[in-house]
């Protein structure tokens, strides 16, 4: 049988379908099969490697400020590159960073909790360096790669829509899993031998952890271990297979970057993305400036900040909780999962919600839903029963998550808007060095977030020393507030970023591509 002849559109490319939208997904899959381990590295270091909640913050700051700093050195090598490559330049930065990216997110686990605390620091800062500096190079492309891929604006949306779709699952995997793969119950094999591994309170005898509190019974083997502080089953994290299941989230990553550059097709001239129309090096303290007058960029950036607040920032302050209040950290990440579905529900009506409403529009309605579900999300520490305090927890974070559902389909068409307005506004397109400098701020608020969470939890009682076994009553309590506070704090950012700041509600959108249009001799859809 013949093979059906392929589509071709007016420049002899194949033409744009759904081949290009799972090629796009899962190149955001690759990134974040290594992204996703974010959430991990502060409870890794802090209570496997127990680092000292002040000394991680401070580690924490510096690698993330360089991690920020990293991101538009980077877009403005990419822009000012003019070298050939056989298989375009974009591609092949993005295969650079993938095979970087196979070890890279395993080198900031490597596993020596007995190492001095200074040996610790280096390894911490190499390791962190390591895969920042790989996933950068994979990253900055990728992103600005969706104005190569189509011209057409309802079909960026839709790649838009579907790089959300490979973000989610590439999110949810490592989420949903990792915390099943890495927390153990401790149980009672007949030996005390785990005791050598956890420091126990002042005034808190050893040999109380080897039989009941609540019975005064000495354990037979096989019954859950309950910590005398708490009076719940202690919980252990395996930080040995942290780095294995690192490595091999490593692969699953390469694997997914190798799909797309394989599948995807470029449609737009690399040689149009660029900083500017001139020749010259770009320079990075005008395109900053540009930047901050850029209201859609701005806007969008701040949601994002305030997304990754919620989502990124509250992640060890919610591990902990979930270890030492619920005790249920080996489901946290099934729990958290929960948050996030409602997300889909929005998928396949979104290009539907664009076109009638607006991306602004849409997201603000939906801005206000997450502040609604933050507001719930303050009742739940106040519940004395752990289990009614658990439900309403789930209740709030669904309610969460509805409100991002739009913002997270079309947040990156949205900042392809803000780049497209930079062009309309200021006669230059600076695609990567926007986008990069969106990245820019979305890293800043990765990395002081963490680090000023970390602050706060020792502030509210945590002691690294004693990680997740022997941690206060109240202490488990005070990882409550801090987590409900982050949500509210996140949700009241993506309010503020996307209703009083972004300024391309659907008319004007509407009015900005009928300008470029004109200017470009090119008919580009609003939609």
């Amino acid at each position: 049988m013949a093979k059906k002849p392929i589509s071709l559109d007016a420049n002899g490319h194949r033409k744009f379908g759904m081949r290009d939208k799972l090629a796009y997904a899962a190149g955001d899959l690759g990134c974040n099969m290594s992204f996703a381990l974010k959430g991990t590295v502060q409870t890794f270091w802090l209570v496997f490697m127990t680092m000292e909640t002040g000394l991680l913050s401070i580690l924490l700051l510096l690698v993330q400020i360089w991690d920020a700093v990293n991101d538009p050195l980077i877009g403005s090598l990419i822009d000012n590159d003019r070298r050939s490559y056989r298989h375009g330049k974009f591609k092949t930065y993005i295969f650079i960073g993938a095979c970087g990216l196979l070890v890279g997110g395993a080198a900031v686990f490597l596993p020596f909790p007995d190492a001095h605390v200074v040996v610790k620091a280096i390894l911490f800062i190499l390791g962190y360096i390591i895969w920042d500096a790989f996933y950068t190079i994979a990253n900055v492309p990728y992103g600005s790669m969706l104005s190569l891929v189509t011209n057409d604006v309802g079909e960026r949306a839709q790649l838009s829509t579907w790089r959300s779709i490979g973000s989610m699952i590439g999110n949810m995997l490592p989420m949903v899993l990792l915390p099943m793969l890495i927390w153990e119950k401790a149980t009672w094999d007949g030996t005390s031998e785990f005791l050598s591994k956890i420091e126990i309170p002042e005034g808190i005898d050893k040999s109380q952890f080897l039989s009941n509190p609540l019975t005064g019974e000495a354990y037979a083997v096989g019954d859950a271990i309950l910590s005398p502080v708490t009076g719940k089953q202690v919980e252990i994290l395996q930080g040995e297979m942290v780095f294995w299941v690192a490595l091999i989230m490593g692969v699953l990553g390469f694997l997914a970057f190798m799909f797309m550059l394989k599948t995807i097709t470029v449609r737009v001239d690399e040689s149009s993305v660029k900083t500017n129309e001139s020749t010259e090096k770009i320079n990075i303290f005008s395109a900053f400036g540009k930047f901050m007058k850029n209201r859609p960029a701005v806007g969008t950036t701040l949601a994002a900040m305030g997304m990754f607040l919620g989502m990124q920032s509250a992640s060890t302050a919610n591990t902990i909780m979930f270890a030492t209040y619920f005790n249920m950290a080996s489901l946290s990440g099934l729990v958290q999962l929960i948050g996030f579905l409602p997300m889909f529900l929005f998928i396949p009506f979104i290009t539907k919600i664009v076109k009638k409403y607006g991306k602004k529009e849409a997201s603000v309605v939906g801005t206000i839903a997450s502040l609604v579900g933050g507001a719930v999300m303050l009742v739940f520490p106040l519940i004395p029963n752990t289990t009614i305090a658990l439900v309403v927890y789930l209740l709030a974070l669904v309610v969460y998550g509805l409100g991002m559902g739009v913002y997270t389909c079309v947040s990156w068409a949205m900042m392809s808007d803000a780049i497209d307005y930079n062009e309309w506004k200021f006669g230059t397109r600076e695609e990567g060095t926007v986008y990069s400098l969106h990245s820019f701020f979305r890293k800043l608020a990765q990395g002081v977030g963490p680090s000023v969470v970390l602050l706060i939890m020792g502030w509210l009682g945590y002691e690294a020393k004693f990680g997740t076994i022997a941690q206060s009553a109240q202490t488990s309590h005070n990882m409550c507030w801090l987590v409900a506070g982050l949500y509210m704090f996140s949700a009241l950012l993506q309010f503020i970023g996307l209703a009083l700041i972004y300024n391309l509600d659907k008319k004007t959108v509407d009015q900005m591509y009928t300008d470029l249009s004109e200017r470009r001799g090119t008919n580009i859809s609003a939609e």
